[in-house]
């Protein structure tokens, strides 16, 4: 990342993987509603992937999010149609927060992905056959980095590079630092009031 756009510009992301394997991982997978009653989104990490990471009694399920080895990953790797059912921008707010910088996946949900977005958090796709390379990789070395180019829209790992393919609309957003509305918003003040000023109905 750097900062030469109203927000941070997001051209790439480093960092160790985590994979969690399977289609159709809906928001509820990956944060339940029972934790989206908080005022901040402060905290939600902790509760990533929690019914299936834990048992009726809290006590740890095998899952990815609970090895030793995958703790500190910034980048995840998923399947296919990664982040469907309710819309609910608890999501990706949960994966930030437990340390998710960049999703490479086959398919995502539209609008999980618009969710990310809006953090700054690329959705990265890939050919089945590349993610599940690239998964198996991450499984057998998860101390090795994984790179996720945004500009040139290419996945690198070990001796590897991998094509994908970033949204083009996403893509601009990250690359020129347009992707914070409220950045973007604070960038441009001044015409924000100019244009406030000038409504009928507004008493600035």
């Amino acid at each position: 990342m750097s900062d030469e756009g109203p927000a941070e510009t997001v051209k790439q992301v480093s960092g160790t993987g985590v994979p969690v394997r399977g289609n159709d991982i809906d928001t509820d997978q990956i944060i339940p509603a029972r934790f989206m009653k908080v005022v901040t989104f402060d905290g939600l990490g902790e509760f990533a992937f929690f019914d299936v990471r834990f048992d009726d009694d809290d006590n740890p399920k095998e899952h990815p999010f609970n090895e030793d080895h995958f703790q500190g990953a910034s980048v995840l790797t998923v399947n296919s149609n990664f982040g469907c059912g309710s819309s609910r921008e608890h999501a990706p707010q949960a994966l930030m927060r437990w340390g998710i910088d960049a999703i490479v996946g086959e398919s995502f949900a539209e609008i999980f992905a618009g969710n990310c977005l809006a953090l700054g958090i690329p959705t990265v796709t890939a050919s089945q056959e590349d993610v599940e390379a690239l998964q198996d990789f991450i499984d057998e070395h998860p101390d090795e980095e994984v790179e996720v180019d945004v500009v040139n829209e290419e996945v690198r790992y070990g001796d590897t590079t991998i094509d994908a393919e970033v949204d083009d609309a996403q893509r601009r957003a990250l690359v020129d630092g347009v992707w914070d509305t409220t950045a973007l918003m604070g960038a441009n003040a001044d015409t924000v009031r100019e244009t406030a000023e000038s409504l009928p109905y507004t008493d600035v």
